[in-house]
């Protein structure tokens, strides 16, 4: 289900009418971005625009578009299958209306065929391509590899790593520490994106009980990915989506006072641009 954006169309139009000497990244809230680049390269990872399974799940923050109005772009990336990751009436009319080819998982590539993807909204099979881990993909001036993720549940999430001659971006979907030293080895991450939240009672999905949940990192696992990775700059995503898991991402300044990683912390808003 998706809703009428409370934004209208101008943060789309501010991605279309920018014009970044490297790398720009917008925060589109929950763990959605969008990247472009000099070379005029465009790249949605996880945008989410559905207002969740109110009252399990309840958005607290905008809708920042509508997915018909995006006008530009040239590929869209999933990190698993979970409905705010891999969401046919966020994703799909962004296909539909562009031609842009869209990447996920196996799972990933199982909602696609639930949700009917290509009878619902006119999307073509020649769009869809399914990655895993060890895979690199090359969109425009972006090379994107496709590694490892531990998200214990995920049926099978993984991280991607976004290489452009400006600097590296990682976005980690919802993963935890734990697979992500080789990443850090790897690569010489300039800004990474991890999932932070808190601990909340929530609804259980089969009984509607409230539940003791914990879907993402914590203030000290967050850190510890992050020394994994070895990240100059934490960006921590998700902690301003779900009513009962949101929470206070200032407070990591703190948790990484004493350690090497990170170097720096950005805190950004939906909204918000990044540049490398």
């Amino acid at each position: 289900m998706t809703v009428d954006s409370d934004w209208d169309d101008w943060l789309l139009r501010a991605v279309e009418d920018a014009d970044p000497d490297g790398l720009a990244i917008w925060y589109l809230g929950c763990n959605g971005f969008v990247l472009k680049t000099s070379g005029d390269t465009t790249v949605f990872v996880d945008p989410y625009l559905g207002i969740g399974d109110p009252p399990r799940t309840v958005r607290m923050v905008p809708v920042p578009f509508e997915p018909s109005e995006v006008q530009e772009a040239d590929a869209v990336l999933g990190t698993h299958e979970h409905t705010d990751h891999v969401h046919g009436p966020s994703q799909a009319p962004i296909l539909a209306s562009t031609g842009a080819d869209y990447y996920t998982t196996d799972s990933g590539h199982d909602v696609v065929s639930d949700e009917a993807w290509l009878e619902n909204w006119s999307v073509t099979d020649d769009q869809l391509n399914e990655v895993t881990e060890g895979d690199t993909v090359e969109i425009g001036d972006l090379t994107i590899h496709v590694e490892p993720a531990n998200d214990p549940d995920a049926e099978h999430p993984v991280s991607y790593v976004f290489e452009h001659e400006s600097g590296t971006f990682f976005h980690g979907g919802d993963a935890r520490p734990g697979d992500f030293e080789a990443v850090g080895e790897a690569y010489d991450i300039d800004l990474g994106v991890l999932a932070f939240g808190t601990v909340g009672m929530i609804p259980d999905s089969d009984t509607g009980e409230p539940k003791r949940t914990k879907w993402y990192n914590d203030e000290n696992m967050i850190i510890e990915a992050a020394n994994e990775l070895q990240l100059d700059t934490l960006l921590p995503s998700h902690w301003d989506m779900w009513k009962g898991m949101t929470t206070e991402p200032t407070v990591l300044h703190n948790h990484a006072a004493s350690f090497e990683y990170p170097r720096s912390m950005e805190i950004v808003e939906i909204g918000d641009r990044v540049d490398l």
